[in-house]
C-alpha cells in the first residue's frame, strides 16, 4: 500500500500493528490486548483523517496509484460479458478512451470512458487518460450505435484533461469535444455518468453529459486543475491546496451547486482501500439511475436533459 502525505500517522499505526502480530507469532508474549489497543486506535485515526479532508487532500486521493481505474470498474461490473469496440472511422484508435457494450445486472450498456495506465510503460500506452480528437469521435461513434439500437450508455470520466498537443489541436480537439456535448444533449436513450477519478476540463465534459452524473465521494470535478489554477493565478504550483479550496471541486461543493446528482459513497480510506465494496456501491447508484430513466419516452428524456443543463449557472442576487 502506498500512503499519502496526510496518512503517514495511519501508516505508522498499521506498522506497529504488523510488528505486534509478528512478536505474537514468533514469542509465547501475549499480545491480543495491545494489537486491540494498537486497532482501536488505528480506526480512530483514520476516521478523523477522512472525514475531514481539504479539497487538495480529496484531489490526491483521486489521483492514487492504487484507485480503481475505469477498465477496473468495467470488469467488476461486467465480467466476461465486456466486448470492445476501437477506432473512430476517420483516423486511427485512441487508447486513452475506451469503449465497448457490456452488460451489468443482465442489462446491456455501451461504456465509454477514460483509462490511465497502471505503470510508466502503460501511461504511456495510454496517453496518461488524456484523450486525442479520436477519441472523443470514437466514444461519439459509439454513442450513436446505442442510440441507433436503444441501448443505455454509461461513461466513466477519469481525466486530468483532453491532450493539449498541438497535433490534438491541428485535428479539432476543440470542435470534437464541443459535437459531443451537441449530440450528447439529443441523444434519445438514457446516458448514465460517473467521476471515478479526476474530471478536469473540457476533457471530462467532452463525455460528461448525463440524465443522470454521480461523482465517487474522493473525486473532483473542475473546469481546471488546481496546480494549472495556481500557476495562472499564482504564477507557481506552491499554491494548489489554495486553489482547490477556491476552485470548489469536491463531490460535495459539486452536489451543493447542483451540477452533479448524487455522491456515491466509498470505503473509508478510499476505494482502493475495499475495491470490492466500492464497485458494488457503483452498481448499485447505475441502476438506480437507470430505473428511473427507463420508462420515460425519448421526447421526456431529451425535454429533461436540455431542461437540466439550461438550469446551471443560474444565478440570484
Amino acid at each position: 500500500m502506498e500512503y499519502l502525505d496526510f496518512e503517514l500517522p495511519i501508516k505508522e499505526l498499521e506498522e506497529q500493528l504488523e510488528k505486534c502480530l509478528v512478536i505474537g507469532e514468533e514469542s509465547d508474549v501475549d499480545v491480543t490486548n495491545t494489537c486491540k489497543q494498537i486497532n482501536k486506535k488505528l480506526e480512530e485515526t483514520k476516521r478523523k483523517i477522512y472525514k475531514n479532508l481539504t479539497a487538495w487532500q480529496r484531489v490526491q486521493l483521486s489521483r492514487h496509484p492504487s484507485r480503481p481505474y475505469t477498465m477496473d470498474h468495467v470488469r467488476a461490473l461486467c465480467g466476461d460479458t465486456f466486448l470492445e469496440l476501437f477506432g473512430d472511422r476517420g483516423f486511427k484508435d485512441d487508447k486513452a478512451m475506451i469503449g465497448g457494450l457490456g452488460k451489468i445486472d443482465g442489462q446491456s450498456f455501451m461504456i465509454v470512458g477514460q483509462q490511465k495506465g497502471f505503470n510508466t510503460k502503460t501511461r504511456q500506452f495510454r496517453n496518461f487518460g488524456m484523450a486525442n480528437p479520436e477519441g472523443y469521435r470514437k466514444a461519439l461513434r459509439l454513442m450513436k450505435m446505442a442510440e441507433k439500437f436503444g441501448i443505455p450508455v454509461l461513461t466513466l470520466i477519469d481525466t486530468p484533461g483532453a491532450y493539449p498537443g498541438l497535433e490534438a489541436e491541428e485535428r479539432g480537439q476543440g470542435e470534437a469535444i464541443a459535437r459531443n456535448i451537441f449530440e450528447m444533449i439529443r441523444l434519445k436513450v438514457p446516458i448514465i455518468t460517473v467521476i471515478v477519478g479526476e474530471g478536469a476540463s473540457g476533457g471530462a465534459l467532452g463525455i460528461g453529459v448525463g440524465d443522470k452524473v454521480y461523482m465517487m465521494e474522493n473525486t473532483w470535478y473542475s473546469v481546471i486543475s488546481p496546480e494549472s489554477c495556481s500557476s495562472i493565478l499564482w504564477k507557481s504550483w506552491e499554491y494548489k491546496e489554495q486553489a482547490a479550496e477556491a476552485l470548489k471541486l469536491t463531490s460535495s461543493d459539486m452536489k451543493r451547486q447542483k451540477l452533479v446528482d448524487d455522491i456515491i459513497p466509498e470505503p473509508l480510506g478510499g476505494a482502493h482501500y475495499d475495491r470490492a465494496t466500492a464497485f458494488k456501491t457503483v452498481e448499485q447508484y447505475i441502476m438506480k439511475g437507470f430505473k428511473e430513466l427507463k420508462d420515460l419516452s425519448t421526447d421526456q428524456l431529451v425535454a429533461q436533459r436540455m431542461d437540466k443543463y439550461c438550469k446551471m449557472g443560474e444565478y440570484k442576487e
